[in-house]
């Protein structure tokens, strides 16, 4: 059974365990403003508990295009409007709690997405495109610069790759964004390859989810210093009664946890 929410600058639906969240500010190229942080923020809320898997879309012709450049026109550069207000520490916090949270997100692309929308992409678990999508870091050409991007970018992609598309400003299409691992997976339909996706990941436990996403969120990336981290991890999922019980099922019966006895 579908349900929808409605918001601002969003269109919501949620099919259990699945929530679509699609960015619809289709006046102003789903650029990134306060409201939209805000209603990504209180849809990640309901998500916490039993959702497993969030997709984040956007238009078909624009993902997310980045900061609200007419609210900053319309309140001549005056840093209490729109996003500025609150300055840029919710959309950083909104963009840590994609790639830490209890849920497995899913960047859907098509269409343009640039500057902060990389954002969205870069904190994302998973990203799928349409092969006609375009990836692009601006801000440079403006005097700006993608100051909270490249944490999240120079992880998914490595500094130098992040470098070079800040430097460049010029867009990669799907086909190079694949290749430099900013994509996952692309196709000419998206929608299609979104849905295998979706088939196998919607399988997985929301506990497990949650573990996961912790530990891999914690890891340090040094072999030597991330030993403890690891050992810890092994040790609480391993003594888990109902892994246990699953290991134990499948062994016997030959029945995966997702199914039914």
């Amino acid at each position: 059974m579908t349900a929808e929410a409605r918001y601002q600058t969003l269109r919501v639906r949620y099919q259990h365990p699945i929530c679509v969240l699609q960015l619809h500010r289709p006046e102003a190229q789903n650029t990134i403003n306060a409201q939209l942080i805000a209603d990504i923020s209180d849809v990640l809320d309901a998500c916490e508990e039993s959702i497993t898997i969030v997709v984040i879309e956007g238009l078909p012709e624009v993902f997310c295009f980045g900061a609200d450049f007419a609210a900053i026109r319309a309140a001549n550069g005056q840093p209490a409007a729109g996003q500025a207000a609150a300055g840029p520490e919710p959309l950083y916090e909104l963009w840590l709690r994609l790639a830490s949270g209890p849920y497995i997100v899913i960047a859907h692309v098509r269409g343009k997405a640039n500057a902060g929308g990389i954002g969205f992409v870069a904190a994302s678990d998973i990203a799928l495109a349409d092969d006609s999508a375009a990836f692009s870091l601006s801000e440079l050409l403006f005097g700006l610069m993608p100051a909270c991007v490249l944490p999240f970018l120079a992880r998914r992609i490595g500094w130098q790759k992040a470098h070079y598309m800040t430097l460049s400003t010029h867009p990669i299409d799907a086909a190079q964004a694949t290749a430099w691992g900013l994509i996952d997976a692309s196709e000419a339909n998206s929608e299609a390859l979104l849905r295998r996706h979706l088939s196998r990941l919607r399988r997985l436990d929301k506990t497990a989810i949650a573990r996961y996403k912790r530990f891999s969120s914690e890891l340090s990336r040094s072999l030597a210093a991330d030993k403890p981290l690891a050992l810890a991890a092994n040790k609480e999922v391993f003594s888990d009664p109902r892994n246990i019980a699953s290991i134990v099922r499948y062994v016997e019966h030959g029945i995966f946890p997702w199914e039914s006895a």
